[in-house]
């Protein structure tokens, strides 16, 4: 069934997701600022980003806007920020290489795997499990730290920057290998009832 215009557009109009529709808009003021190494504006830019996306869920459950569209263009969102900030301060020689490979592989191994579920199983839902929501915090972490350290050689943020980054290559392996594992055991299970993709 399709959508109207209207209800299209009035998806847009609500405040949660003009939150997180102004936290895309920030990715490339935010990446300028790091190349440019403008750290300060760039940790700024990144707190702020990261208050868009804790009230744009708040204000949702409050104002009971939540809607498919939000759904989606969250962790759109929240990815294209992440990985974008990861590549450019690896760029940057403030992130390694290593750590910033994982990631990006982790997540093309999810892309994957979800296009196996939906082929196999024709499952479109692959929710977020605690061991990604973890990953996805070290990650916020990490970035803030290495954007923290440029400002500060307080002792406390470079033993936080440290942890963070094995964290996030901890996490990322754990995570992938879980969603890995939650993927085949609903490939078995659809294939054990005997259920295709409709």
């Amino acid at each position: 069934m399709s959508v109207a215009p209207s209800t299209r557009a009035s998806l847009f109009r609500t405040a949660p997701n003009l939150l997180t529709l102004l936290r895309i808009c920030l990715a490339p003021f935010l990446v300028a600022a790091v190349l440019e190494a403008h750290y300060r504006l760039g940790f700024g830019l990144f707190v702020a980003a990261g208050l868009t996306d804790a009230l744009d869920g708040t204000l949702a459950r409050a104002l009971k806007q939540r809607s498919m569209l939000g759904e989606y263009l969250d962790p759109v969102a929240d990815k294209l920020l992440l990985s974008t900030l990861f590549v450019v301060l690896t760029y940057q020689h403030l992130i390694p290489v290593t750590v910033t490979v994982l990631v990006f592989g982790r997540d093309l191994g999810i892309l994957l795997v979800s296009a196996i579920l939906y082929a196999v199983a024709g499952r479109r839902d692959f929710s977020p499990s605690l061991f990604g929501k973890a990953n996805t915090l070290v990650q916020v972490s990490a970035v803030a730290a290495v954007l923290l350290h440029q400002l500060t050689p307080a002792p406390w943020v470079t033993d936080f920057r440290m942890l963070a980054l094995y964290a996030t290559m901890a996490l990322t392996v754990v995570s992938g290998l879980h969603y890995a594992w939650i993927a085949s055991r609903r490939v078995g299970a659809q294939a054990a009832n005997g259920h295709g993709p409709k």
